[in-house]
This record gives structure tokens, C-alpha cells and sequence, in this order.
């Protein structure tokens, strides 16, 4: 994905930020019966040579799944996987022990290292769990497999923008299987998150780039809390840096250089869930 595809009539209150527009039809997916997903990026059966990653951003997976349903026992090694749980159940359980069933508000990280296998099913018989599945490319390899989980009320999110995952050795980051501030990732991606009132604006600041780069990358996501929908984006609406409106399901790319901002704000009647992506 190339910066050089933006225009600043996109971000005029940061003209020096490009944005590229994700739109919620143009995300691949498939409606599986028991699984209703969608791909920001090429997954399973949806290939695009434009959406491959994101610098260490790997997947964006928007998913639904139905009760009594889920992923059977897989393996995953050298990739750092979360889960961002946004109503229902999902029961978690893996080959290093774990198993707790996760739900609104948690955040679930396994950073598989030298290789781990475990499944994720939605053990209610009467609810869908809709979740967002997240994988980043680690920067170090060969690492022993470890499990955090993370809770964030919504009030926390409310009108703030919060950080829930960021790199191993960040202010505030504990490795710690529980226990509070962002979960810990061996990959140099940070998650944000924010639950936005009608009006209400929070911005993230670029950090300085990696060295010999001029640049750092941004990606929001608008979740899809009014239902699932596979036409044009609808429901909640944000606008970023004053130009670039998105609904739920789309997303944009963001490119910036340090101290550059993604101001965001919601400028629909309902309270927006965004997600929000720093990645060196």
C-alpha cells in the first residue's frame, strides 16, 4: 500500500497526513453460514496483491460467528495474535493451558512464538460473539509462546482514546499475564481504542518514525456495531483530520510524520467504537 495514492482534500485540518480510504464493500470476506467475516487484508480464500500487510500489521479480521460454533483446534507459530472481543462469548483454549471464555471489553493476546495450536469457539446456543481478529508480524523470531488478556470497561473508552496493546518495553506495559494497561506485543504495532459520543473528538499523535524512515503508518477501523452489512457503510459516522468521513466497516490508511495528527471525530447521532493503529 503506497503513500502516494492520497490526496490532502482528504486531511485538510493536517494537510501534511495522507489518507487512503478502506470502504466497508471493498474489504474481502464470505458469509460461511456459521462465520460471517470480513478481510482488510488477503486471508484464506480473499487475495488481493494491494492489501498483503500493513508495515507489521498482517490481519484485520471483522468476524461474527454463530452459537455453538467456532475454530476447531489449529496451529499458529511466529505471529502475534490478539482478539478484541465486541459482544457475546468466545471461549478461548490452547495448547499451553489456557482456557477462559472472553467477552465484551477483553482483549486476548498469544504471542506464538516457536509454535502453538489452540481453538476459539462461541460456547453460547443462543448468541452470535463478534470479535475482531488481529495479527502482526513479530520483530524478533524464535520466541517462547505466551498468553495475556487485558479488560477495558467502556467507560474507559468513552471519549478517550485508549491504548490497549502496544510493543514489550512501552511506558506502561507489563508482561504480565493479567493484569491493567496495554497487553504486551513482541511486534512494533500499538492498538488504540475509543468509544465516541455524538460531537466528541479524540486525536492520536504520531510518534518520530523508525530510523531512516520520514514517515509512520496509521490505520482506523469504524467496528460494525449495528449489524452486519456488506453494502455501503452505514450507522455511526467519524470524520478524520476534518476531510475523510467513514462509517461502520470502513477503515483508511494513514501515513504521518512525527507530531502529525489523526484527529477524530464523530459527527453522527450515536456512539462510534473505532480502532486506531500506530505501526513503525
Amino acid at each position: 500500500m503506497s503513500s502516494t495514492a492520497s490526496t490532502s482534500a482528504l486531511s485538510p485540518l493536517q494537510p501534511n497526513v495522507k489518507l487512503v480510504p478502506r470502504p466497508n464493500t471493498e474489504r474481502g470476506g464470505a458469509d460461511h453460514g456459521w462465520l460471517k467475516t470480513f478481510h482488510t487484508f488477503s486471508f484464506a480464500g480473499y487475495w488481493d496483491p494491494r492489501y498483503k500487510s500493513f508495515g507489521n500489521l498482517r490481519v484485520i479480521n471483522e468476524d461474527r460467528v454463530e452459537p455453538s460454533e467456532g475454530f476447531g483446534t489449529h496451529g499458529h507459530r511466529e505471529m502475534e495474535i490478539f482478539s478484541y472481543v465486541v459482544s457475546g462469548e468466545l471461549e478461548h483454549k490452547d495448547s499451553m493451558g489456557n482456557l477462559e471464555i472472553l467477552k465484551r471489553g477483553d482483549v486476548q493476546l498469544t504471542s506464538a512464538g516457536t509454535g502453538i495450536r489452540h481453538s476459539e469457539y462461541n460456547r453460547n446456543n443462543k448468541s452470535v460473539v463478534h470479535f475482531l481478529q488481529i495479527w502482526a508480524e513479530p520483530h524478533t523470531r524464535n520466541l517462547r509462546p505466551k498468553y495475556f488478556t487485558r479488560h477495558f470497561t467502556d467507560e474507559e473508552k468513552t471519549d478517550k482514546l485508549v491504548t490497549i496493546v502496544a510493543p514489550v518495553g512501552s511506558e506502561g506495559v507489563k508482561e504480565e499475564r493479567e493484569g491493567s494497561g496495554p497487553a504486551p506485543v513482541q511486534s512494533n504495532v500499538t492498538l488504540k481504542s475509543t468509544i465516541l459520543t455524538p460531537g466528541k473528538s479524540v486525536e492520536h499523535v504520531f510518534p518520530t518514525p523508525a530510523s531512516g524512515e520520514t514517515q509512520r503508518k496509521g490505520y482506523v477501523h469504524v467496528i460494525q456495531t449495528s449489524g452486519y452489512n456488506t453494502d455501503a457503510a452505514k450507522g455511526n459516522q467519524i470524520r478524520v483530520n476534518g476531510g475523510l468521513e467513514l462509517s461502520e466497516g470502513d477503515g483508511s490508511f494513514a501515513w504521518g510524520a512525527a507530531g502529525d495528527k489523526l484527529q477524530i471525530e464523530n459527527i453522527g447521532t450515536t456512539p462510534a467504537e473505532v480502532l486506531v493503529f500506530d505501526i513503525e
